[in-house]
């Protein structure tokens, strides 16, 4: 029970601040939050990152099941939409974010999994979940990037008012596209270091394909961000970058296992 403590406790606070702020949704009229929910929503992100802390660290091992790694990733995404809200209106972003947030940290707590821990060394940890969470994110931005097209698209043809309306405008859409695709390009920077400095042999290990379409990966985001830093890119022309990026990702996982399981076999 001590373990499952903390993130119950997380459950509760992020399933209240999501009733609490998702009172705007009923009429369409998202509200500002609070001083107090601020206060709230960052003692929910302290036992959250305890219970995923105490969830992976296991005494068996690192265990780095479904439901738990969901957990840490909801995690890190609530950090970053919290921290991007102080600059950016993205308050309507905020109760289904908790909501969902709310469902994960309640599974990982309650479904076991079949995922069997590995003793692994801390380095060979961290490299594992820089990789997981740099991934993770810069999914969630491509998702995002295909997002801001059909919203773009809907704005354009003048649909579905109503429900664009409890989202944030299109503007601050693309900035948080922005602030998901730095926090990502930095954990992806950090995973491909920490992946030379830790890994020992990564030809001996078949990884030599993974490393390369994930710095390909990595030069065209930084390429992205670049450009948006120097010459203002937006609209259709940051959605192809950042799916362009995406694709390189996936041939460093998929084209990484293709070549593994099929050609080399």
């Amino acid at each position: 029970m001590p373990d499952t403590l903390p993130g119950l406790s997380a459950f509760a606070i992020y399933a209240g601040l999501a009733l609490w702020q998702g009172r705007g949704w009923l009429g369409a009229q998202p509200k500002n939050p609070s001083q107090l929910f601020y206060v709230l929503a960052t003692l929910a992100l302290c036992v959250h990152g305890f219970s995923v802390y105490k969830l992976i660290d296991t005494a068996n091992g690192f265990n780095f099941e479904f439901f738990r790694v969901s957990s840490l990733i909801f995690w890190v995404i609530n950090i970053t939409v919290l921290i991007s809200s102080i600059k950016l209106p993205v308050q309507s972003l905020l109760p289904p974010l908790f909501a969902m947030t709310a469902l994960a940290v309640l599974c990982s707590v309650l479904v076991e999994g079949s995922y069997t821990p590995h003793a692994l060394t801390y380095p060979i940890a961290i490299h594992i979940l820089l990789s997981i969470l740099a991934y993770s994110i810069l999914t969630i931005a491509a998702l995002q990037a295909v997002a801001l097209s059909a919203q773009n698209h809907l704005l354009k043809t003048r649909r579905l008012q109503t429900a664009m309306a409890l989202l944030p405008p299109l503007q601050t859409m693309e900035s948080l596209l922005f602030e998901m695709l730095w926090a990502g390009t930095i954990l992806l920077a950090l995973s491909i270091v920490s992946g030379l400095f830790f890994l020992d042999d990564i030809l001996a290990q078949h990884l030599a394909h993974k490393m390369f379409f994930s710095v390909a990966a990595l030069c065209v985001y930084c390429i992205l961000l670049f450009g948006r830093r120097v010459h203002g890119w937006r609209g259709k022309q940051a959605i192809r970058w950042t799916i362009g990026g995406f694709v390189a990702l996936m041939l460093a996982y998929f084209g990484t296992k293709l070549v593994l399981e099929l050609l080399l076999t």
